[in-house]
């Protein structure tokens, strides 16, 4: 299953960051080629995005439920595939630096099923990195510059 995590420093204290991240409605949209997504309850929505991983250009359609909410360290998601045959997990933690910083580290791991899963799963082992890395530093970046509405 291939798998990544992104370690930043976010200029915020945690309960900052929980706040942030407590919400999906926050960083649904922070992932690359997000198109929309719909909250189903507290723990499961809906996300469309589109996926551009090698060759395959695509629109994804994906179940994530939150697994677990542990204010204010740890957010646990898994990924089912709608339109696509896949699974995974990830998860955003966060540990408090100083008083005003805090270390934020996002996961993603996924891993592809059906005829073509080896060859995408070797696609997603070198992308995955630079997907897991943007979103990591996108939910950073929306934290540090709209944190006063959080």
């Amino acid at each position: 299953m291939p798998t990544e995590t992104c370690t930043i420093v976010v200029y915020k204290p945690i309960q900052s960051v929980w706040s942030f991240v407590s919400d999906i409605n926050n960083w649904a949209p922070l992932v690359p080629g997000y198109i929309e997504h719909e909250i189903m309850n507290a723990r499961e929505s809906t996300w469309k995005f589109k996926s551009d991983v090698g060759m395959f250009k695509k629109k994804v359609h994906l179940k994530v439920n939150i697994t677990s909410w542990e204010e204010p360290s740890r957010v646990t998601f898994t990924l089912t595939g709608i339109n696509e045959k896949f699974t995974g997990y990830g998860f955003f933690s966060a540990e408090s630096k100083t008083s005003e910083t805090t270390i934020m580290t996002g996961a993603l791991s996924i891993t592809a099923e059906g005829a073509l899963g080896k060859m995408v799963n070797n696609i997603l082992k070198s992308s995955l990195p630079e997907m897991t890395n943007e979103f990591t530093h996108a939910v950073a970046n929306e934290i540090e510059n709209k944190i006063n509405t959080y």
